[in-house]
């Protein structure tokens, strides 16, 4: 089957910079749009940026700016460059995935999460 391996989240002061990754692994498949989401301690998950096989990309409105994300194709990864942090940036952060396996319809995978703190 598949997985989706998140690796980069730590604890950071504001205004440093954090890098995640995530990596998909598993059977024979194919990879369509990748992103972030992240879940604050008691609020909703949002989608914080996606990407299109083609590099395309969009945004959360509170991190234009100053996150960046991009994908490796040929690593099957994603990754999310995070600048600028802010105390507000402090969630679990999730790396979403919406991969074919052959034979069976698209679906939407999600790795384990990964924390991120932002504080002095």
């Amino acid at each position: 089957q598949v997985q989706l391996v998140e690796s980069g989240g730590g604890l950071v002061q504001p205004g440093g910079s954090l890098r995640l990754s995530c990596a998909a692994s598993g059977t024979t498949f194919s990879i369509g749009v990748m992103g972030w989401y992240r879940q604050a301690l008691g609020k909703g998950c949002e989608l914080v940026a996606a990407i299109t096989t083609g590099g395309s990309t969009n945004y959360a409105d509170s991190v234009k700016g100053r996150f960046t994300i991009s994908r490796d194709n040929g690593k099957n990864t994603v990754y999310l460059q995070m600048s600028s942090l802010k105390p507000e940036d402090t969630a679990v952060y999730y790396c979403n995935a919406q991969i074919k396996l052959p034979a069976r319809p698209t679906l939407d995978y999600w790795g384990q999460g990964t924390q991120v703190t932002v504080s002095s």
